[in-house]
């Protein structure tokens, strides 16, 4: 198990190919998103997403992008026979992820603030 010390807000959009995780501080990252094929929700009270491990990161002091587990996302497309199009997809999103992150777009720049101040 797992405990935080920090707030934490999870987004997980209909039709999107990544949900994000905004941390509070003392976390080094503010922002970790997981790239996903488009969350399923069975029902209202549950969703289903598929991690493809490729993750598109933002750090907290400075705001530099990194994207990680992509050695993993490598061995995972062969492993899992990961389709041609998901495999293009994903990247296509890490590639969106990063420049959101960089040019700060909502909801990267401070929507999610306000969210972790209600729960902080």
């Amino acid at each position: 198990m797992y405990t935080s010390q920090e707030a934490r807000v999870k987004l997980i959009p209909h039709g999107a190919w990544w949900t994000a995780l905004f941390m509070d501080a003392p976390q080094w990252l503010d922002t970790y998103c997981d790239v996903t094929p488009p969350s399923q929700w069975p029902n209202p009270g549950e969703v289903t997403m598929v991690d493809l491990d490729l993750d598109v990161c933002r750090v907290r002091e400075g705001g530099d992008i990194f994207v990680d587990d992509q050695d993993e996302f490598a061995d995972h497309q062969v492993r899992y026979s990961y389709p041609p199009d998901v495999i293009a997809r994903a990247a296509a999103s890490a590639d969106w992820l990063q420049a959101a992150l960089r040019t700060d777009v909502e909801p990267f720049h401070s929507h999610f603030r306000s969210w972790l101040g209600k729960i902080s």
